[in-house]
């Protein structure tokens, strides 16, 4: 028999020491996050507790969104707007101004929400939904649970004043994450700069997207402003720079000028002094590792996702990806068996590991072959 040997590959890589005692911004609480990789760049009290305030128009989205996946609705079908959902268009809140009896599509309801960021569509199309805003609030929590934001509770579906309305900039964050991540196609309604809605009985009215950085030169392409007098200003923000997307969150800015100035402040700070590096891509060979017995002598191997590192540029030479297999591996190999682990360490410290599958079937040889091979390596060593 073969004695079993581990094998490794290693491969050179920089990756990053998440030190920020040289950074701030002026915001109670922050978060950035790289989005391909997934690594926090920054926190700033991430666990604080806040009041989401519009950002809540996240999840409202989110959850039709759901729903259009599952065909359970459509974009052209037809909400009847309540005396609820219009008396928000009359209370100085930030509106759509749709009217009593209005009949109106998903999409536009949607548009009303993302870009005006209508506290009148939302409970239009919460009730809609679910027949009141009360019981969508309660699925917009259960969505909430179900993707990981474990400090958050949603009380109604526009975050307007309501001390039950609660989040963190952390859940933001990862609520903003699955947006992007599970709905590319929807998303692109927050990119949008202005909505115009033929509204009944009076002219269309024109609204910008209230994002401040849609307008600024940096790639920006989401996702939503907040504000409240007690918790002041927020932004939940994107921006896809050549294939490199950054998510930030923060709250409790003090103006409309700050939380552009800082919230351009922290995603700057992600671009300017981290890297990404594509260690894999999905279902794409990666590396070959040896067979032994097989009709092949190697087998490439694959990750299902790809794996992405945030690196600092400051920082070289201390990420260490090693591919681990008792090996060579024995055929026969089925296409998609787990034949070796893909480890990644960073300065002495583990920071991922993944299954490599197989790309293909390696067939046993033959009882003959099978013999000389042994013959072979018994004489000379060599498999």
């Amino acid at each position: 028999m073969l004695n079993k040997l581990l094998i490794y590959i290693i491969l050179s890589f920089s990756f990053v020491n998440f030190a920020q005692a040289d950074f701030d911004i002026k915001a109670r609480t922050a978060i950035l996050q790289d989005f391909h990789s997934g690594e926090i760049l920054f926190e700033k009290d991430a666990d604080r507790q806040i009041f989401p305030a519009s950002m809540t128009k996240i999840m409202t989205s989110i959850v039709v969104f759901d729903l259009l996946k599952n065909g359970e609705i459509k974009l052209s079908d037809k909400f009847i707007v309540s005396e609820n959902a219009w008396r928000l268009s009359e209370s100085g809140y930030s509106s759509m101004f749709i009217m009593v009896g209005d009949q109106i599509t998903v999409e536009n309801l949607l548009k009303g929400i993302i870009i005006s960021s209508g506290n009148d569509a939302c409970v239009a199309i919460a009730e809609g939904i679910a027949g009141t805003e009360e019981e969508f609030a309660i699925l917009m929590t259960e969505k909430a649970k179900e993707i990981g934001m474990e400090n958050t509770n949603f009380a109604n579906s526009s975050g307007i004043n309501s001390p039950d309305n609660l989040s963190t900039v952390r859940d933001i964050m990862i609520m903003s994450n699955y947006l992007i991540k599970n709905y590319p196609e929807y998303y692109k309604y927050f990119k949008e700069k202005k909505f115009t809605w033929d509204r009944t009985g009076g002219d269309p009215i024109t609204q910008g997207n209230r994002n401040p950085l849609l307008y600024k030169n940096l790639g920006a392409d989401g996702i939503k402003t907040g504000y409240l007098s007690y918790e002041k200003y927020s932004l939940a923000s994107s921006i896809d720079r050549k294939g490199r997307r950054l998510i930030s969150v923060g709250s409790g800015f003090k103006s409309k000028n700050s939380r552009s100035k800082e919230s351009i402040k922290l995603l700057t700070y992600g671009l300017t002094n981290f890297d990404l590096v594509n260690v894999t891509k999905a279902n794409t060979p990666f590396q070959s590792i040896e067979v032994w017995l097989g009709k092949d002598n190697y087998v490439e191997v694959y990750t299902k996702q790809d794996v992405y590192k945030t690196i600092k540029k400051a920082k070289k030479k201390l990420l260490k990806i090693s591919i681990k297999y008792n090996g060579p591996v024995e055929a026969p190999i089925k296409k998609d068996e787990k034949v070796a682990t893909l480890k990644i360490v960073y300065d002495q410290e583990l920071v991922g590991e993944y299954d490599l599958l197989a790309f293909k079937d390696v067939k046993k040889v033959n009882f003959v072959s099978r013999i000389i091979k042994s013959l072979n390596y018994l004489i000379w060593g060599d498999v």
